[in-house]
């Protein structure tokens, strides 16, 4: 030290000596430089009282502790509690008396005599006192633990290595914050900040958390101008009025907000729902009748409220000492008595020049009302008593070290005689204890305490006065910011008692997804229906999520349904129809076998190959039968048996067809000279033969084409989009090309052996009947190839059953139409010469 300071301050002597730093006095008075002698000190002017209660609960801590035997046993505590008188330079000179002694010089002494300098220090109240002093003093690693420095810049913890805090920082402010727009669904807010580092470094930070923590956006952000500057204060309140944002966030000082609520008023700006940072939450001057239509229902961050048991006893006996400075009018202990007690203390003493109370300096605080004993919302002083138990238990912990398992240089330990301020660090950042009021404290790796803080509410009762009321608390835990709000308390300043709606847009319903004004913030925006095929559930979503494979959107987009299956069904009028008709088909084939078997002796039936005549009725049958497997949900089995059995149904009716026309030619040629030998290739066996190989070999092409590459169901999503259709895929496309073509190779066959033998007599017309059949027959299947590969879904099995039934409804009007035509309606026809064509002609 090159001089001793003139500093206002209070001590304890002890065992170690822990500093504090508090601004006792409102401000400071520099004497005016001449420039011919040395500079007086500056002297400190206005007392006050909440602060020196600040400095009392310090010492009441060191009390309480010196009073435990289970903390510090044998050690004795002291304080040296210096006044700033809210001054940086008087507060920079106070902490480097702390760290350095209070004297000029020290005299080596065997007893090491004198004040030795504290081990840590509790303050300073502003942030940018507390950077100065920590800047310097961190370069010895001297503690320094802050109750009420909130700036964000001291977690740093390469620039602040020693500082700690029992008050949570700026940025878990804004934090909280975010946490009660988000709780009420305020999306649209406008900020107001004081045109310093505090206000200016909340400008910076605030809108960035407020995006990545997804809680909304700015609607202006607007800096409070130092001093009364009417003309911008007025701007910023035009901005308030014709901003939609009903929300308004204010980090300001006192004295900003009076100026700018002096232009509120002027301007009549109601309807504002007011959020108060800690620096003017708690403020009585602006919770005034006159302000209140305004601020009422202002939600606020304030300091977490704690109980101190013993406190205002402690109090109460509060007797600091006058020494010899009583005539000292800067002294911390005669303005006490002077503003507690209203008396003033005079030179001489006793002797008072305009009459009044004199102070004794033995006044008694028990009868006396006065603000220093109010401990009913004890905020800093709950963070001084933290900080100094903080100390305590670091301390504790250093002291109960173990030799040998100790965390410094070669496992060793601390001694009390020769303790060092680094070494207190090492255990302060590992400090972890419950105060009596059950609040955890705890530093994290870059100084900061566990954050937490009341919620506040300013209620407006019906007589005009105003209640600050606690209506919840935000802290972090393990899970990140917890906000626990009793909303039922909560006063809202507005007609509808509820909470305001404050957005840019108007949320999106489930079914739509936000998408952003180009030119505007996030929080301004468009609600897009989900297109098809996709949902949103929730509201405000970014994007709207896709169906699964086997669902589809609603018509509202905010949840997906099941698909629509669409298949030929039973019970739709296609299907109705088409199973109509094959029913019918059966049915005429079962009448048109009766009428052949009623009628099996006349020469019309027994002259057509009755056995032949007999097959091809049961194949026909078969046919209209086998287009049954084409309606219904598609299946694996349906799906194999649905083409084996239309291919081998109509090979044999197609060989039965082809043995025929055969017989036909054979039978005309025999008639000729010559032409018997022929009939003996065409006998009952011969047919029989020919009809099973000519069927066999589709059927053993059917089992190549299963095996292989089987027909199997499939659910198709190419067609529609909202349906799934289930079909039949055949497998192999060559399977299927060499089914349909063996038919058609034996349909061509049985046509071109028809169309040879059209020339046969008028009366044996039995070759024109199989010619016309066979051009039917060919005639269906060549447009039914076309046709089928451009239907989709279940069309392509309504076409495939078509040209089924139109086949084969065109095979037994062709085939049996006239002959049951003859033996049901012509009998006289039904006779071997008309057969023979041996009756005279018409």
């Amino acid at each position: 030290m090159r001089r001793q300071f003139n500093l206002n301050a209070m001590h304890k002597p002890g065992d170690v000596v822990l500093g504090g730093l508090f601004d006792f006095h409102y401000t400071s008075v520099f004497p005016e430089l001449t420039f011919t002698s040395e500079p007086k000190q500056p002297s400190c002017q206005g007392f006050n009282p909440l602060r020196f209660r600040y400095a009392m609960t310090m010492a009441f801590a060191i009390d309480e502790i010196n009073k435990n035997s289970n903390l510090l046993p044998n050690v004795t505590l002291g304080y040296s509690m210096y006044d700033n008188c809210a001054t940086l330079v008087i507060g920079f000179s106070a902490a480097l008396s702390l760290a350095s002694s209070r004297e000029e010089q020290f005299v080596l002494q065997e007893n090491c005599s004198g004040t030795p300098p504290v081990l840590g220090i509790v303050g300073n109240a502003f942030s940018t006192f507390t950077i100065a002093t920590s800047d310097v003093l961190g370069l010895f690693k001297l503690p320094i633990v802050s109750y009420f420095s909130t700036c964000s810049c001291l977690s740093d913890r390469r620039r602040f290595p020693s500082f700690f805090r029992t008050i949570p920082s700026d940025a878990f402010q804004v934090r909280a914050m975010i946490q009660i727009l988000k709780r009420f669904g305020w999306t649209w807010a406008g900020l107001l900040v004081s045109d310093d580092d505090y206000g200016l470094h909340v400008a910076r930070s605030f809108p960035s958390d407020l995006a990545e923590s997804g809680g909304g956006c700015l609607a202006y952000s607007e800096i409070l101008p130092w001093g009364d500057n009417p003309t911008e204060l007025k701007r910023i309140v035009e901005v308030m009025k014709k901003s939609t944002a009903r929300v308004v966030i204010v980090f300001a000082h006192l004295i900003h907000m009076i100026q700018l609520m002096d232009k509120v008023v002027e301007q009549n700006v109601t309807g504002l729902q007011w959020i108060a940072s800690e620096s003017w939450t708690l403020f009585a001057k602006l919770q005034t009748p006159r302000l209140m239509p305004y601020l009422g229902g202002t939600l606020g961050i304030a300091i977490r409220r704690g109980e101190i048991p013993g406190l205002r006893e402690f109090l109460q006996h509060t007797r600091p000492e006058l020494h010899d400075n009583r005539s000292d009018d800067n002294s911390i202990a005669r303005q006490f008595w002077e503003y507690t007690f209203g008396c003033k203390f005079t030179s001489p003493p006793g002797w008072l020049e305009a009459g009044g109370e004199v102070c004794t300096g033995e006044e008694d605080l028990e009868h006396v009302e006065t603000e220093l004993l109010d401990v009913s919302n004890l905020r800093p002083e709950y963070n001084i008593y933290k900080a100094v138990y903080a100390l305590a238990y670091a301390l504790n912990d250093m002291l109960h070290c173990v030799p040998g398992r100790g965390p410094f240089r070669g496992h060793s330990c601390a001694a009390l005689q020769k303790l060092e301020p680094w070494q207190l660090v090492h255990y302060l950042q590992q400090v972890n204890f419950t105060t009596p009021f059950g609040d955890e404290v705890s530093f994290d790796e870059n100084g900061n305490a566990l954050p937490i803080y009341d919620v506040m509410n300013w209620k407006w009762l019906p007589d005009g006065t105003t209640r600050l009321q606690s209506v919840g608390v935000v802290k972090k835990s393990f899970k990140g910011e917890e906000l626990t709000l009793h909303e039922d308390k909560i006063f809202w300043n507005f007609d509808s008692k509820q909470p305001p709606q404050s957005v840019c847009s108007e949320s999106c319903p489930p079914g739509t997804r936000m998408a952003r004004k180009k030119g505007q913030p996030v929080c301004c925006f468009d609600c897009v229906a989900c297109s098809e095929g996709k949902f949103s559930n929730e509201t405000n979503s970014m994007e709207c999520t896709s169906c699964p494979e086997d669902f589809w959107s609603s018509p509202k987009r905010d949840h997906c349904v099941p698909k629509k299956t669409e298949f030929l069904s039973y019970h739709e009028p296609l299907g109705i129809c088409l199973t109509a008709a094959a029913l019918l088909g059966t049915l005429l084939c079962a009448v048109v076998l009766g009428i052949f078997i009623c009628h099996h002796s006349t020469p019309m039936v027994r002259a057509n190959n009755t056995e032949l005549s007999f097959l091809l009725l049961v194949a026909l049958t078969l046919c209209f039968l086998c287009s049954l497997l084409f309606i219904g949900r598609p299946r694996l089995w349906t799906c194999q048996l649905r083409h084996a059995a239309f291919g081998i149904s109509f090979v044999l009716c197609v060989s039965c067809i082809l043995v025929k026309t055969m017989v036909v030619i054979a039978v005309f040629k025999a008639s000729k000279p010559g032409g018997g030998a022929a009939l003996k290739w065409f006998g009952a066996v011969q047919q029989r033969g020919t009809v099973v190989a000519l069927t066999l070999i589709q059927a053993a092409i059917c089992t190549v084409w299963i095996v292989s590459s089987s027909p199997a169901p499939y659910k198709n999503t190419q067609y529609y989009n909202d349906k799934i259709v289930y079909e039949c895929v055949v497998g192999s496309t060559i399977g299927f090309a060499v089914l349909l073509g063996y038919i058609c190779l034996l349909a061509t066959l049985s046509f071109l052996l028809a169309f040879m033998a059209r020339n046969l007599p008028d009366n044996f017309n039995e070759a024109k009947f199989i010619t016309f059949s066979m051009l039917i027959f060919c005639a269906v299947w060549v447009a039914f190839v076309p046709a089928y590969v451009n239907s989709p879904g279940k069309y392509a099995d309504a076409v495939e059953i078509f040209a089924i039934l139109a086949s084969s409804f065109g095979l037994l009007v062709a085939l049996f139409g006239p002959k049951c035509y003859i033996i049901l309606l012509r009998p006289e026809r039904n006779t071997k010469k008309a057969i023979m064509g041996r009756t005279a002609p018409k």
